[in-house]
């Protein structure tokens, strides 16, 4: 199994990237926080890692800090909840709100995560109550971060986020528009994807 890449970052997209380690290139899905957390191309990267062994294929979902992969294995112990939809619920939220809505019950900010419905909610309160504060509490490692590229691109960059949370294009691009419309024109990309996901979760924003 593993457990750990260092390696030379080759591309990234929301969601997933590539890392170079010796010249093999590992395809690395990630949650948003993660990404967030990314140097810029060509530069050195270090991830923790969970790999998913399925008949078929062998997927890696690499995680900044011990405590999201952490995390992402509780969520993936939950009846019904595959890696995937884990590593979307760590998108939508950070480890820090996290554990808090699972101690406290709080059904409403677990709905509010792109792909949580009532039932899943439910279903991970009750399976995670009694395990969520075993989850390891580390500082994230300090990491160089990318100059914002042109405003589209960083548009483009959210809406291509939402799309892999499961939102619809049209949607995506609405509360995408009104994220950038609230935060201004310097906004990065961590700041728009969470107004955005803000919109989303509240309904707010332009309607066609």
């Amino acid at each position: 199994m593993i457990a750990q890449l260092r390696g030379r970052l080759v591309s990234k997209v929301p969601g997933q990237i590539v890392i170079d380690v010796n010249g093999v290139g590992y395809q690395v899905f990630i949650p948003l926080s993660t990404y967030y957390q990314l140097p810029a191309i060509q530069q050195e990267v270090f991830l923790r890692v969970y790999t998913h062994v399925r008949e078929d294929a062998i997927h890696l979902y690499g995680f900044h800090t011990l405590e999201e992969r952490a995390t992402f294995e509780l969520l993936t112990g939950v009846s019904g909840i595959g890696p995937r939809l884990a590593s979307n619920i760590l998108s939508g939220i950070s480890v820090e709100e996290f554990i808090p809505a699972i101690l406290e019950g709080d059904l409403a900010r677990l709905k509010a995560i792109p792909g949580v419905g009532r039932k899943t909610a439910e279903r991970v309160i009750l399976e995670l109550k009694d395990k969520v504060l075993e989850v390891p509490r580390a500082r994230p490692l300090v990491a160089g971060r990318q100059p914002g590229p042109e405003r589209d691109q960083t548009i483009e960059d959210v809406v291509s986020a939402l799309l892999n949370l499961g939102c619809s294009r049209k949607e995506a691009s609405r509360v995408a528009e009104s994220a950038r419309e609230t935060m201004g024109s310097e906004a990065d990309f961590e700041k728009l994807v969470k107004q955005a996901l803000k919109n989303l979760s509240e309904g707010t924003g332009k309607r066609a």
